[in-house]
């Protein structure tokens, strides 16, 4: 009873401290300095949530944007099975995916004879980014101003709007998120 009576005071006075307290305190702080951020950093449009600027998006139409393709199961861009395919480079199946992947680029596209960007067809590392580089927004750039009748200078501008800078200035690489940037083509009048 001496040892049982100080373990568990100690256990309870823990979880109340690790399991509320610190989680309530981190929670309301965060609320307070990082509002968007801790509520998952969602884009809405007239009142809708259109996603998040986080998670990637399926878009399939000729209209759109395509991103890069999602490794995740059993559904694409699923935030709850974030991963990678785990697919090395002298694999099969992921020669296989790439090679259907750029199939399906050049049957939105026949005309493009440009080499396809490897975002377009590789995942990323959580099967999750919402981001694809410059050069693969250029290489869909007329297919989706052909297919809105809008003019290929018009889009690039857009493009060039929607392309964010490498973290601070130095790490990583320029992106484009492809939600901001389709979300801005749908409001565009064509």
């Amino acid at each position: 009873m001496q040892i049982l009576r100080p373990a568990l005071t100690s256990f309870v006075l823990l979880s109340a401290i690790t399991g509320i307290l610190y989680p309530l305190a981190v929670t309301g702080i965060g609320q307070a300095a990082f509002p968007d951020q801790v509520n998952g950093s969602l884009i809405r449009q007239s009142g809708q949530i259109k996603g998040s600027e986080l998670i990637g998006q399926q878009f399939s139409q000729p209209r759109y944007f395509w991103g890069r393709p999602s490794a995740t199961a059993p559904f694409a861009y699923n935030g709850l099975a974030s991963g990678g395919s785990n697919l090395g480079p002298t694999n099969p199946a992921l020669k296989t995916a790439v090679e259907e992947r750029i199939k399906a680029l050049h049957e939105a596209d026949p005309e493009n004879t440009a080499p396809v960007p490897v975002d377009l067809v590789t995942a990323s590392g959580s099967g999750l980014d919402p981001h694809i580089s410059p050069a693969a927004a250029e290489y869909q750039l007329q297919r989706v101003a052909k297919a809105r009748g809008l003019q290929a200078k018009q889009v690039r501008q857009l493009v060039t709007q929607y392309t964010e800078a490498p973290q601070f200035g130095i790490f990583g690489e320029e992106r484009v998120n492809v939600l901001k940037l389709n979300l801005a083509l749908d409001s565009l009048k064509s």
